[in-house]
């Protein structure tokens, strides 16, 4: 992938539905540095058009990505990529609080919140090296 070039593969035969499919594709390339804070996206209905894909499938993961804040929309000018990094960790913590209000809610002690944490990460990334 060339720096500053959206670049987007849907697999029909995947598990993930296409719209996660470019969610992902889109965070990823945001997150690594292959699409520039400030990169703007193309528009909603020509992306679908180039992926083959309805445009509420596009739109689904616009939006998505906005709630995530990796974009951001202006409005008619279109949507850009944003800082993310910032706005991960905001949300990252805003849902650490939440799960551990409700971890205690349950009766949950430290060691076993940290425990359904730990199980959970490794259902999500894997065995952790």
């Amino acid at each position: 992938m060339s720096p500053q070039t959206l670049t987007l593969t849907i697999d029909p035969a995947a598990a993930a539905a296409p719209f996660e499919q470019v969610r992902t594709q889109i965070a990823d390339q945001a997150r690594d540095g292959g699409l520039p804070v400030g990169y703007k996206l193309p528009t909603v209905r020509g992306l679908a058009e180039e992926l083959g894909l309805a445009a509420n499938t596009v739109a689904k993961a616009y939006r998505a990505l906005e709630t995530d804040g990796v974009i951001e929309t202006r409005g008619r000018n279109g949507s850009f990529i944003a800082a993310a990094g910032e706005a991960a960790d905001k949300e990252a913590a805003a849902a650490a609080e939440t799960y551990v209000r409700r971890a205690q809610r349950l009766g949950l002690d430290h060691h076993a919140a940290r425990a359904a944490v730990e199980n959970a990460l490794r259902a999500t990334y894997g065995a952790d090296d």
